[in-house]
């Protein structure tokens, strides 16, 4: 800094006066938060990110250094609405006001995170998440019921799993919108209505992948305190694996996806068929056993008895033994019937749910989209040909040798500039004259304008 000492005049220079205003900004302005829409977009090769912030009203600068732009979470576009933290700066060289940023969010996004994060402390705090609360989910639901939309791929997923794990167990649907305003009140009220029909021994709470705002429903203190209050066990499948809602921490038993909620309350029929294949071997054993043990001690009586000579007793004692034999092999007979019974019931209804329709369903529809895909292609392609060839014909009608085939020439000087006025030659230069058909080189005698 100078001074002229005749006037006293305090003179800066100005990279000092950049100097200092960028001092008293970061000085007098920490981290703040700011809102706004993106323009200017600009993001070069060294990874840093160039931008300004507007409102309705004015704008404002703002820098983003790769070091810190790696973490976004999504791609900044002109035109969208987004929330920053940054410091208040100035960047010197060229006098421009500006806010280094620090972090960067979606408007909607940002706030909508922030207060998740409040709902999940208080709800967390009040006991809504603890593990001790949480139910058990039965071995072999009798009913299933399923609270989703009944539009969107959520159910159709669920359905698909429990068909092809165990599709004997009824499925009760509670439809419900899971997006928007009237959502949140919607899942409370299925369930409740869950609760008073008592039809179901599970609950699933499932909806697709969506952004944060689509999810909103299932981050709803209403909601979360209705999953708390239902007696009946809840599992939830919401969204993508990476998708965390304030109903997966109240749940009895959080799935990352609907399909994987399916699955956790569906056991698999063929390990339960296994299993009554070997109870019924077992059974079948021990009823043998049993008998062969009582024939052993009818044998045993039969020949105490032949020792002591009351004939009658004996008589009386070896016909109540063919009697006791005979409903001993009654009763097995008839428990080893019920058993049969029992497994070609279940046989049947496996064979009833096979999935060979489904596959011969999914086959037709596949070659459907094989052709209705060949048409389109076929489509396509004669589009593109049609207009290539117009493009040819336009191309061709503007062509300069077309002009040149006319008659007309180009002509230009030894530095390949075309000549479009006497001017432009003096004598004794040089010309090329482009024709239709080949070139002539000449030189200039005479000038005349």
């Amino acid at each position: 800094m100078q001074k002229n000492t005749a006037s006293s005049k305090t003179i800066y220079s100005v990279t000092e006066l950049n100097r200092s205003a960028a001092s008293v900004l970061e000085q007098n302005f920490s981290w703040i938060w700011v809102e706004g829409e993106i323009s200017n977009l600009a993001q070069p090769a060294s990874g840093h990110i160039y931008f300004s912030l507007k409102d309705a009203q004015a704008q404002v600068r703002c820098a983003m250094f790769k070091s810190r732009n790696q973490a976004l979470n999504f791609r900044p576009e002109n035109g969208m609405q987004i929330q920053v933290r940054g410091k208040v700066s100035l960047y010197q060289p060229r006098g421009d006001y500006q806010l280094i940023v620090d972090r960067m969010e979606q408007a909607g996004d940002g706030v909508l995170q922030r207060k998740f994060e409040a709902l999940k402390d208080k709800l967390a705090a009040e006991g809504l998440f603890d593990e001790d609360i949480k139910q058990e989910i039965p071995e072999l639901p009798e009913t299933i019921g399923v609270i989703t939309s009944n539009t969107g791929a959520a159910i159709h997923d669920v359905l698909s799993v429990i068909e092809r794990r165990f599709p004997s167990i009824p499925v009760r649907l509670y439809s419900v919108p899971v997006q928007g305003e009237t959502a949140a009140p919607a899942i409370c009220r299925a369930l409740e209505l869950a609760e008073e029909q008592a039809e179901c021994d599970v609950l699933l709470l499932v909806r697709g992948g969506g952004s944060l705002e689509d999810l909103w429903a299932f981050n709803e203190e209403t909601v979360a305190h209705a999953i708390y209050d239902c007696p009946i066990p809840v599992v939830s499948g919401i969204g993508h694996e990476v998708d965390i809602t304030i109903a997966d921490f109240v749940a009895d038993v959080r799935a990352a996806t609907p399909t994987a909620a399916a699955e956790t309350v569906t056991p698999d029929q063929g390990a339960w068929l296994q299993s009554l294949e070997w109870h019924q071997h077992r059974l079948q054993q021990l009823i043998t056993e049993k008998i062969q043990r009582q024939t052993e001690t009818l044998a045993w009586l039969d020949k105490r008895l032949s020792q002591q000579h009351p004939v009658a007793v004996v008589q009386r004692l070896s016909q109540r033994m063919d009697d006791l034999e005979q409903r001993l092999s009654y009763a097995w007979r008839y428990r080893l019937q019920q058993q049969q019974n029992r497994f070609q019931q279940v046989s049947a209804r496996l064979q009833a749910r096979s999935p060979e329709r489904a596959v011969s369903r999914y086959q037709h529809r596949l070659q459907m989209l094989g052709q209705n895909l060949h048409y389109h292609i076929q489509q396509m392609l004669e589009q593109h040909k049609s207009r290539l060839q117009n493009n040819a014909r336009t191309l061709n009608a503007i062509s300069p040798l077309q002009t040149l085939e006319r008659g007309y020439s180009i002509t230009s000087n030894a530095k390949g500039q075309a000549i479009t006025h006497s001017n432009q030659v003096l004598v004794g230069d040089e010309l090329q004259t482009l024709l239709y058909k080949g070139k002539i080189v000449s030189q200039v005698k005479k000038i005349t304008t």
